[in-house]
């Protein structure tokens, strides 16, 4: 073969290697094309969430502004959308009194939640002698002789979401919630064990993601 065909050959076998290339360049921008416009005539709905109840085994304020408190908590979610699934990453859960945090992140496993499915998860949320400003002390010290005292569950992690086999990046979730602890004759939790008292709650928390 003379070094024209040979030279021949090599630019045929360059430009099936181009067609190629552009053939799979313009199948993968038609496939996101296709994704794309899907997401946005879905339009994806944001998770919703609910504070089933809590259970209450230890909150003990000692001198000098130490708290030592011990929950567990019940939190369903909800994915309302028909046709996207969502995964839940990097999810902690743990209590705030007013504007300081009280308890250790507890992780919650990571999950896929299928189109219009709920979850529940119930962990345990634990804060051991954790130092709280003077004013925040004051606070907790009058809420409770007062019989009631607000706290917030919030989770805060990252979710993606599920188009077919389409899987987006990951965006920030947060969730906030309101549990109200309620003291002495004012009380409206039952006892459910040795100093565990369990209260009902089945309301709504805020999300944003």
């Amino acid at each position: 073969m003379s070094e024209k065909e040979c030279g021949h050959h090599a630019d045929k076998r360059r430009k099936i290697i181009r067609r190629i290339f552009a053939g799979l360049l313009i199948f993968l921008f038609l496939v996101l094309l296709a994704v794309l416009i899907i997401w946005a005539v879905l339009q994806p709905k944001k998770p919703s969430f609910t504070l089933e109840d809590a259970t209450l085994f230890t909150f003990n304020l000692s001198a000098p502004n130490i708290l030592t408190s011990v929950f567990q908590i019940t939190v369903k979610s909800h994915n309302p959308n028909d046709h996207i699934g969502v995964y839940y990453d990097n999810l902690d859960a743990y209590a705030v009194y007013r504007y300081q945090q009280i308890t250790l992140p507890t992780s919650i496993p990571p999950t896929y939640q299928d189109t219009d499915q709920f979850n529940i998860w119930s962990p345990f949320l634990y804060g051991y002698n954790v130092p709280i400003s003077p004013d925040i002390g004051a606070s907790l010290n009058t809420d409770r002789g007062n019989g009631n005292v607000q706290l917030s569950i919030r989770m805060d992690g990252r979710v993606r979401w599920k188009v077919g086999v389409f899987v987006t990046g990951s965006y920030r979730i947060h969730v906030y919630c309101l549990a109200f602890i309620t003291f002495g004759s004012a009380s409206t939790g039952v006892m459910v064990g040795n100093d565990a008292v369990k209260y009902q709650m089945n309301w709504g928390c805020s999300v944003s993601v």
